[in-house]
């Protein structure tokens, strides 16, 4: 097959993910019709079958692709905290990009899907938070391991120390978000958030007292 093909077929299948992401973020699992994927893409239905048999394969494919964004979040984690010995300024710093990656609105919205559909495909929900959230979680971890090498932090249990750090900065906003069906956050809120879970986290894992 010749790369001017396979680069063809690479753009179908693309455009395949991109309406159906579209239709699912915006109807839901069983608003959304292989029907309208197929229009929205532009794509014949005998096309979109031979990328994806079916609808439940379609769905956990663009459940998958989101994955791949979380490599910036992770890099953001890393290079924050790899970039300052005081934790109190690697934290700040962070806190407020963290909170922002996280609450933006399609991400919510693919929270919400993913969350609504849970029980019915248990292996696509475990296999979003595990190749996403669970591996900012890790990389914090590593980030306060070092910290407490260092005698910067007191941690027994670093993965422990990340999820509090964690549901410190998201417990509010992400909460409001997931209740409310909205998905604009105010930045204002978000850095007010971020400020006070910092400050509450320090308050329980620094060495240093907080101002």
């Amino acid at each position: 097959m010749s790369q001017t093909v396979l680069d063809r077929s690479e753009r179908k299948r693309g455009a395949v993910l991109e309406a159906a992401t579209s239709l699912f973020l915006a109807k839901g699992y069983d608003g959304t019709t292989m029907d309208e994927v197929a229009a929205l893409a532009a794509v014949s239905k005998p096309t979109l079958y031979r990328y994806f048999a079916d609808k439940e394969r379609l769905y956990a494919a663009i459940v998958a692709a989101t994955t791949d964004n979380i490599d910036g979040l992770l890099r953001l984690v890393a290079e924050e905290l790899a970039a300052s010995h005081d934790p109190r300024e690697g934290l700040s710093r962070l806190a407020g990009k963290f909170l922002t990656t996280l609450m933006q609105p399609d991400l919510l919205r693919l929270r919400r899907l993913v969350i609504a559909n849970a029980e019915r495909f248990p292996e696509v929900g475990q296999g979003w938070f595990s190749g996403g959230f669970e591996r900012v979680l890790e990389t914090l971890s590593a980030a306060f391991q070092r910290y407490a090498a260092k005698g910067r932090l007191r941690i027994d249990d670093p993965l422990m120390a990340a999820n509090h750090f964690a549901g410190l900065l998201l417990w509010i906003p992400l909460n409001r978000a997931m209740f409310s069906g909205k998905c604009d956050s105010d930045p204002a809120e978000l850095v007010r958030y971020a400020q006070a879970g910092v400050d509450a986290f320090l308050r329980g894992y620094g060495t240093e007292t907080v101002r």
